[in-house]
């Protein structure tokens, strides 16, 4: 799959970049600090304020990938 990285615009392969969507780890890297800085959020709040004083929020499960060397290989 061919796309732009998020990041710079430079072309991407998927089965050519090990970083795909991103064009290399300095880009990677750039986009979560972009999200741990807060410059990139989330529009929709997963929890609402009754939610959270309830304790009745919403569960968020996140997959994560362990091998970050092998971000895109699929694991059965």
């Amino acid at each position: 799959m061919k796309h732009k990285c998020p990041i710079c615009n430079a072309e991407t392969d998927s089965a050519i970049h090990a970083d795909f969507p991103f064009c290399s780890k300095r880009c990677r890297e750039r986009d979560l600090g972009n999200w741990a800085s807060e410059k990139y959020v989330v529009s929709e709040a997963v929890f609402t304020e009754e939610e959270i004083t309830e304790g009745e929020g919403k569960t968020v499960v996140l997959h994560l990938d362990n091998d970050l060397e092998k971000p895109n290989e699929t694991k059965n």
